[in-house]
């Protein structure tokens, strides 16, 4: 049969074949023999140690608790019980918090490890970005870890001392040089991109050249965005994006859900760029807040075995999906092309010029409901391929499946499909719904989070031989 496919700019064909499957036991993470599974974690999470600061003195004193009341212990439990296995500690920086880091918010993580051992624990922090806004900066677990953060936070973070020199792209640049020099290297998110922009595609301290020079300097550590942000129990501003004109769409960051928008336009460059989901979690909203525990609606799925450094690797290499709501909890992605072995999520595929590449999916829906209590079925899933052309606008082509239109075993849904290989380079990525929008459209206030789920893959990057 033929399945219809919605294009944005010029597809280059107007149908596809579609193969159902019954199985695809090579594709299923859970089918793997090297320990790798999917294990959902998050990057982003606050606690007591985000301190606000008393003004009144010189230099200003830290106040334990003033953005968020939480000990990284209790973060930790909350991560375990919203089924995490993994989550990184990233406090706010702020005039000499290095000092916070090494004499409280380092022991707190000591103590949280030995009281909650299910969870991998990493230490990080929000760092501030210079002439930016804020990343998740994530340290590789070891001897020197603590030693190294607080080396960071103390020469780069903007935040820390009170001097306009550490406030320019050059400063920015400079740490990511340090960075990507430093053995062990820190892993890098760009938090929250768009909350500063003022229109779709009116930047504001986050813009995608800036994306492009920080990863040119540290194509190792700076490796990606929160494709949706935190925050997303407020439901006036939704990942508190508080500009009417510039909202996330569907719980996205525009950066990540705009077809042929800056994350795609990254990716149709040959860029190994990633997306994330995270909590953002500084108050829940049980007590007043904004925000969701860590895992209670936000989850990034990692291939990995349960070990920080397998983690981290995952992370860095883009074997990842991101979700809300737990619609899916796994995804499996691959592309291949003649008898070539199949790429994965965050690999690259190289094909003969002319070729037609296969993509196989599959993913599975969780035997129970989610926080909310709801248990809600996945409406439609498009596979979305895009490649470069001579203008730098990449050509999106978007084929959508429906359930009549994919094989379903239990709580697993699988199929497959066939495409034409780019013309030069370009790259295959996978999203989801719960709801019946074709494409995502910007939040409005009071919508129900819980109403309005995605999940999307990381891309699988295609290169042609010439």
């Amino acid at each position: 049969m033929t399945l219809h496919i919605a294009s944005a700019r010029h597809a280059r064909c107007a149908s596809i074949s579609l193969l159902l499957l019954a199985l695809m036991g090579g594709a299923h993470a859970a089918d793997r023999d090297d320990g790798r599974a999917w294990r959902a974690g998050d990057h982003h999470v606050h606690s007591e140690w985000s301190v606000t600061w008393d003004d009144s003195t010189s230099p200003p004193t830290p106040i334990r608790g003033g953005d968020s009341p939480y000990s990284r212990t209790r973060n930790a439990e909350e991560a375990r019980r919203h089924g995490l296995t993994w989550m990184v500690h990233t406090d706010h920086g702020g005039p000499n918090h290095s000092a916070v880091t090494h004499e409280s918010a380092w022991p707190a993580l000591q103590q949280a490890r030995v009281e909650v051992p299910e969870v991998l624990q990493f230490h990080g922090m929000e760092f501030d970005v210079p002439a930016g806004e804020h990343a998740s900066l994530i340290m590789a677990p070891g001897a020197h870890e603590n030693t190294m953060l607080v080396e960071l936070e103390r020469r780069f973070n903007r935040r820390e001392v009170d001097d306009d020199a550490r406030d320019t792209p050059e400063a920015m640049l400079a740490a990511l040089r340090y960075m990507q020099a430093q053995e062990p290297q820190p892993l890098m998110f760009v938090n929250h991109p768009s909350r500063t922009a003022t229109a779709v595609g009116v930047w504001g301290q986050v813009e995608p050249d800036e994306l492009r020079a920080w990863q040119d300097a540290a194509p190792d550590v700076l490796v990606g965005m929160e494709g949706a942000p935190g925050h997303q129990a407020d439901r006036r501003h939704r990942g508190l994006y508080r500009n009417d004109a510039a909202k996330t769409w569907g719980g996205f960051d525009q950066m990540t859900a705009q077809l042929g928008g800056v994350w795609d336009t990254l990716l149709a460059e040959g860029r190994r760029f990633w997306i994330t989901s995270t909590s953002d979690s500084h108050r829940n909203v049980d007590i007043g807040g904004a925000d969701f525990w860590p895992g209670e609606y936000s989850k990034t799925y990692v291939l990995a075995r349960h070990d920080s450094a397998d983690v981290l690797d995952g992370l860095r290499h883009g074997r990842m999906f991101a979700v809300t709501g737990d619609l899916i909890d796994t995804l499996d992605l691959q592309v291949h092309a003649g008898g070539a072995a199949p790429a994965t999520m965050g690999g690259t595929l190289q094909v003969a010029a002319g070729a037609q590449v296969t993509v196989q999916v599959a993913v599975t829906v969780p035997e129970g409901t989610n926080f909310n209590g709801d248990r809600n079925p996945i409406e439609h899933i498009d596979v979305i391929a895009g490649q470069a052309t001579a203008d730098g606008t990449p050509d999106m082509t978007v084929h959508t499946v429906r359930p009549s239109q994919w094989q379903q075993d239990g709580n697993r849904i699988a199929f497959e499909l066939t495409l034409p290989a780019p013309q030069t380079r370009g790259f295959v990525r996978v999203r989801g719904t719960s709801n019946a929008q074709i494409e995502p459209t910007p939040d409005v206030a009071d919508e129900d989070p819980w109403q309005d789920l995605w999940f999307y893959s990381n891309p699988v990057l295609i290169e042609v031989a010439r």
